[in-house]
């Protein structure tokens, strides 16, 4: 037996999410409650190469967590997938690829989201202009280039703690044979 909804409701949203609460059937035949948040659109994450194999990190602030380093990622705002990829590039680090490569898909903490994002490598990378006033915007406060496999010890380590930024470089790792 499968998970069937008998109900749902809206208890919140907002332009960026929203969140149900469903009554359901479990797959063991009992009832119960099941809380969900929607993400309205799809976010992708870059995983920027530069010529010697470096990737670019950056420091973001996060209300939930503070200090994070991560990946370049962003909301799709309802755009194509490579499209947004190569915005959110732009604006946090003021870069632009000339080879994109889409290296997988996952979905964000499936057991309570809807949360839909497409990874990319981002090669040949070119600067295009200052991002600082976007970076201000999303709460960079630095960025370093790593070596990719660096960049999977500071996964081990704890010091890259975003689990959507751990995947996408293990993607990114797999696509270019590391593991």
């Amino acid at each position: 037996m499968a998970w069937q909804t008998k109900r749902t409701r809206t208890v919140y949203e907002n332009p960026w999410i929203r969140v149900r609460e469903d009554d359901v059937a479990r797959p063991d035949g009992g009832e119960g409650i099941y809380g969900v948040v929607e993400l309205r659109h799809p976010a992708v994450f870059v995983v920027a190469l530069d010529e010697e194999g470096r990737v670019l990190l950056v420091e973001v602030d996060r209300y939930t967590v503070g200090r994070s380093w991560e990946v370049v990622a962003g909301g799709s705002d309802g755009e194509p997938a490579e499209q947004a990829a190569r915005r959110e590039l732009l604006e946090e680090s003021g870069l632009e690829a000339a080879e994109w490569i889409e290296v997988g898909r996952m979905n964000a903490l499936n057991g309570i989201c809807v949360a839909p994002e497409t990874v990319f490598l981002a090669r040949g990378l070119m600067s295009a202009h200052d991002a600082g006033a976007h970076q201000a915007e999303e709460g960079i406060t630095a960025s370093r280039w790593v070596p990719l496999d660096e960049a999977l010890r500071m996964s081990v380590s704890g010091e890259i703690s975003d689990g959507e930024s751990i995947a996408a470089l293990a993607m990114a790792a797999v696509h270019l044979k590391r593991l």
